[in-house]
């Protein structure tokens, strides 16, 4: 992966692990694994791991230990009230900074 291309995601990680839950509860290895599938081929299951920590001592979502087959309990992450919130402020910032680069990129102001 590109080094501005790695650097730029670090910036928008959180934001996209956020967005993955908002649609489903997951837990790490299927956020990963997802991303991969999304074309984020050299995320590290370790960021994901560590961005998981950040996001649930943050409170932004709920953990639920379940049951696996292959080992110790899973921890599946849920989105809640305060990261739905947070993942709208997300968007909204989003949105503020790719209409202000597009502007940038076509020579506006």
């Amino acid at each position: 992966m590109p080094k501005l291309l790695t650097e730029m995601l670090k910036g928008t990680l959180e934001g996209i692990v956020l967005a993955t839950l908002s649609g489903r509860p997951a837990y790490g290895y299927e956020i990963t694994a997802w991303l991969r599938e999304q074309g984020f081929s050299d995320i590290a299951e370790g960021t994901v791991y560590a961005l998981l920590v950040r996001v649930e001592k943050r409170g932004l979502v709920d953990v639920e230990k379940v049951p696996s087959e292959k080992g110790p309990p899973r921890k599946v992450y849920s989105l809640n009230a305060v990261g739905r919130e947070y993942l709208e402020e997300f968007w909204r910032t989003w949105s503020f900074l790719t209409e202000r680069l597009d502007q940038l990129r076509e020579g506006g102001e």
